[in-house]
């Protein structure tokens, strides 16, 4: 598929507000995925490969090195996942198929996460935190949307469905 990933997103105003340039997703974390069979939808938390160069001045001030954003997958079929070491570095490719669909692949070390969804994607909950030298986000984070900051100082337990079924 040619062009930029970001292409493909709903809505991306958040990471441009953040970025010059939206980094690519090569040599991303996942920290996780999550299965919904509404829709169904597959949504990925990842850690972005860089951080941006201008953050607001609270990341800054919190010594925030790492954002994090979920990836929403709408009308997903074919999902094939082999293998998981969590984060470690994983590429994240898409190929364009007939009828507004995609191939889209979650490949790193011992990991291939493939599935077939619609041609567009999701961005939400994009977050700022501090990732210790083990690689854990534990920590406090900072999120860039108003509800996600004034609803959650940190990451929500898996079970918070508003947060990792919602994008």
């Amino acid at each position: 598929m040619t062009g930029h990933w970001a292409d493909l997103a709903l809505q991306t105003r958040g990471l441009e507000s953040l970025y010059f340039v939206i980094p690519p997703l090569d040599s991303v974390r996942l920290r996780s995925f999550h299965l919904d069979w509404r829709g169904p939808t597959l949504t990925a938390r990842i850690d972005l490969p860089s951080y941006p160069g201008d953050p607001p001045p609270d990341w800054s001030d919190n010594g925030h090195n790492t954002l994090q954003v979920h990836l929403q997958f709408l009308a997903v079929e074919n999902l094939t996942v082999c293998g998981w070491i969590p984060s470690t570095p994983v590429d994240i490719s898409f190929s364009a198929m007939a009828e507004r669909r995609m191939l889209t692949k979650i490949s790193g070390v011992d990991l291939e996460l493939s599935f077939t969804c619609s041609d567009s994607l999701a961005v939400g909950h994009i977050s700022s935190s501090r990732v210790t030298e083990s690689g854990s986000d534990n920590g406090p984070h900072s999120f860039l949307q108003p509800l996600d900051a004034r609803r959650f100082p940190s990451l929500p337990s898996t079970h918070e469905s508003t947060f990792y079924e919602r994008v």
